[in-house]
């Protein structure tokens, strides 16, 4: 049944038959994260970066109403060309389905079509997270509930530094979701390599991830697993700068009463204005980044899972 849903890119299905290494990408950050022609160019060299490792890169979106687990150059293009190109998370597709529309997909959504392809490694910028204010806004991103529920690790500069990071460490432990440190005993704060939180577990290489993760589902430990890998040190911004502009960005956001879905793309943006573009610069290092590592954990679980594979 799923298949009249799900078209997998001919390479992908390959190498998810011969048990070979597949890492998933998102595709907010080309529709939604960036200028043309500068999301394609970003899209494409992620995609070389985890070809380079050794593993087969699958971008996520929806086209014409088809959920896609790879996407061709063509498609890529497409994606950073075109107009009307909704931001969905899980809610939305069923109806972009039904009506036939194209969507960028979020963290959430990547996740869901990526476990539908049964791909397991996701390489992204940063998960979303609990709000600041969710208190009394209770905005909450859905890719923490996704985490909770669905079994594909993601590998991220942490959360969004325009969340509130304690809470939302706050909610994943609730929920029963590890966040680990790759190298490092800190958050990443998504621009910066310091948050001031602790993760659950130091990892020292994509061994120890893929050894982890192989444990977890074979438990029947439902969900996924945040690998927290900080941007390279000569990439990241300086703290009190990019701190003073989420400020700045927030409070704007406040007075323009900008709310739910539209709140982050509004304070990336301004916070890339605000910091003169430095801030998309930095934002681009650590999606290479994360790819990377994203590439070498889904190398040694394809080694765990499938010996006689080899790169």
């Amino acid at each position: 049944m799923i298949h009249q849903y799900l078209d997998i890119n001919p390479e992908v299905q390959d190498a998810l038959t011969n048990g070979k290494p597949v890492v998933a990408l998102e595709s907010t950050i080309i529709s939604h994260g960036m200028p043309y022609p500068q999301n394609v160019e970003t899209a494409l060299r992620v995609e070389e970066i985890i070809r380079g490792k050794g593993a087969v890169p699958a971008t996520i979106a929806i086209i014409k109403g088809k959920l896609k687990a790879g996407l061709t150059k063509e498609e890529i293009d497409y994606m950073g060309r075109g107009k009307g190109i909704l931001k969905t998370s899980r809610r939305d597709i069923p109806f972009l389905i039904s009506k036939g529309l194209d969507g960028a997909t979020t963290v959430a959504s990547t996740m869901i079509i990526a476990s539908l392809a049964q791909i397991k490694i996701f390489a992204t910028g940063g998960i979303g997270g609990v709000h600041r204010g969710a208190e009394e806004s209770f905005d909450i991103s859905a890719d923490l509930q996704e985490l909770s529920n669905t079994n594909v690790a993601v590998v991220c500069a942490g959360a969004k530094s325009i969340l509130d990071l304690g809470l939302t460490l706050e909610y994943l432990e609730t929920h029963g979701v590890p966040v680990v440190g790759f190298k490092t005993e800190e958050l990443p704060a998504f621009y910066t390599r310091k948050s001031g939180f602790k993760v659950d577990y130091i990892v020292e290489d994509a061994k120890e991830v893929a050894a982890a993760l192989k444990t977890k589902w074979e438990l029947g430990l439902k969900g996924g697993m945040v690998i927290a890998n900080p941007i390279p040190e000569e990439h990241q911004m300086d703290f009190n700068i990019i701190n003073q502009a989420i400020d700045e960005a927030l409070m704007e956001a406040g007075i323009r009463g900008i709310k739910g879905k539209a709140t982050t793309p509004f304070l990336l943006e301004r916070v890339k204005e605000l910091t003169k573009g430095n801030s998309l610069d930095a934002n681009i290092q650590l999606v290479y980044n994360n790819a990377r590592v994203a590439a070498e954990i889904s190398v040694e679980l394809a080694k765990l899972e499938n010996p006689v594979y080899s790169e």
